[in-house]
């Protein structure tokens, strides 16, 4: 089944996500590769597609896991969760319609 993982950012998270960037795209990647992911990506902190130094306010994964509690872990050992970037996040299920 496909889950949404929707997280929001700590204020000026901008330094912490650059930090931890390199480790939360590799296992995006892994993940892709697998086939599992639908789409992935940050929200911008402003109105454009390179916020500069405003950043990003969180993200948004939407990606195939065999259950609840497996999307929940994965998102849970995220290195932008162990680095501070994510003042909250959450996991729900998540029913494609379009495309």
């Amino acid at each position: 089944m496909l889950y949404a993982i929707i997280s929001e950012d700590v204020p000026n998270s901008l330094p912490l996500r650059q930090q931890a960037r390199p480790a939360h795209l590799e296992r995006l990647k892994a993940l892709h590769a697998a086939g599992r992911i639908i789409i992935a990506g940050p929200h911008p902190a402003v109105d454009s597609d390179d916020p500069g130094a405003a950043g990003f306010s969180g993200s948004t994964i939407i990606a195939q896991f065999a259950s609840l509690a497996e999307a929940e872990q994965w998102a849970k050992e995220d290195p932008y969760v162990a680095a501070g970037v994510y003042a909250n996040v959450t996991v729900k299920p998540f029913k494609q319609v379009l495309p």
